[in-house]
């Protein structure tokens, strides 16, 4: 029983950060570019996803046309 009270918050970490990570994963690929051309380096976080100017301008606009340069 306490196993289970211990894999419940664990499960439902990994699902949240699981989701997370596919979206970033989904969007490299819609766009045929690394992660590195929207994130800087270090571990991003929904609260702090380490954009640089080209990912602030792609959550603004939703294209890379037009963004600036790294």
């Amino acid at each position: 029983m306490k196993g289970l009270r211990l894999m419940i918050p664990v499960a439902a970490a990994a699902a949240l950060l699981a989701g997370s990570a596919f979206a970033t994963v989904e969007l490299s690929k819609k766009e045929k570019k690394p992660c590195t051309t929207c994130h800087e380096k270090g571990k991003p976080t929904k609260e702090n996803p380490l954009l640089n100017a080209v990912g602030k301008f792609y959550k603004e606009k939703g294209t890379l046309e037009g963004a600036p340069k790294k």
